[in-house]
């Protein structure tokens, strides 16, 4: 829930940029509707505002919230400038493109792409799960391609969730939200509001000294193609390390997915790190195994997935 003196309020302007409407907010910022003055199109802007490590004044600066907050605040800020400045170079058709940051109220910001279409998440929520194995291998392998790039750049997203798979008129998948997004061979102990999604987070993210890596990223994918089936999130990567209870995919669906989609889900969901997938590339090469008599299952699968996005 937003409240109501955290976001800045419609009709605010930041540099060439007017904002119209706050679209969400979470533990690094809050994700605006705005509009850019020098061509009149729709664009999405996301603040830097850690809501555990800043606060709002009645001018709309941001500023930390004491002495012992600061120093991790404005560390913040240096890697959100410092990960934009790297965002901003990539260049896939399915991520969302970055295309200014600057800094203002005693923040940062970051400039994005607007793309009309519909949430992963509420796409899920209103068909109750049970998606096609045609729409998985339709929205999955374009994501994983687009996050091999984010990998070969140096970064992790570490928060791919369905809530940030954007699909667009005719099926295009888009991954968003790269407010988590963190060097891979950078400390992660001054990244005080980590963000964690019970379900999609594997264990290694719930501790600051984890093993963290591709097969991060590559777990919460697994669990997002199984978000798609089941109709909501997985059973929590802290619960299942206390006592996992959560059936693999390839015994529970097995009657309406092919073997090599559950068998590859089931294999980004591993608990132990080092046996997932550990790069973007092994992981599809095991959703596009081969059927037993040799036949590619891509060609044989009906599309069962008929209504429009």
């Amino acid at each position: 829930m937003i409240e109501p003196d955290t976001a800045l309020p419609a009709g605010t302007k930041l540099e060439h940029y007017l904002i119209n409407s706050t679209l969400s907010a979470g533990g690094f910022g809050i994700v605006y509707l705005a509009t850019d003055l020098q061509n009149n199109l729709q664009i999405v802007i996301k603040e830097y505002m850690p809501n555990k490590l800043a606060q709002r004044l009645p001018d709309g600066f941001v500023m930390p919230q004491g002495e012992q907050q600061q120093e991790h605040h404005n560390e913040g800020m240096r890697l959100f400038l410092q990960e934009a400045a790297a965002l901003i170079k990539l260049k896939h058709p399915n991520i969302v493109r970055v295309l200014n940051f600057f800094r203002a109220n005693g923040t940062v910001y970051m400039v994005m792409e607007y793309r009309p279409g519909k949430n992963l998440q509420r796409y899920i929520k209103n068909r109750n799960g049970g998606l096609s194995e045609h729409f998985l291998r339709t929205i999955f392998p374009p994501l994983l391609e687009g996050l091999r790039v984010v990998h070969e750049t140096g970064f992790l997203h570490l928060d791919i969730k369905p809530g940030n798979i954007h699909l667009c008129p005719g099926g295009a998948p888009l991954l968003l939200d790269f407010g988590a997004v963190h060097p891979r061979n950078a400390s992660r102990k001054l990244q005080i509001t980590q963000v964690v999604t019970a379900g999609f987070s594997p264990m290694e993210q719930y501790n600051l000294g984890g093993y963290i890596g591709p097969w991060t990223d590559i777990y919460a994918i697994g669990a997002s193609m199984r978000a798609c089936i089941e109709g909501g999130a997985p059973m929590s990567a802290k619960n299942r390390n206390e006592k996992d209870k959560m059936k693999p995919a390839s015994h529970v669906f097995k009657r309406r997915y092919s073997a090599s989609l559950l068998q590859a889900m089931d294999w980004a969901m591993e608990m132990d790190p080092l046996l997932r997938p550990q790069t973007v590339d092994e992981f599809l090469d095991a959703i596009n195994q081969q059927d037993n008599n040799g036949d590619n299952l891509l060609g044989k699968i009906v599309d069962t997935f008929t209504r429009p996005l």
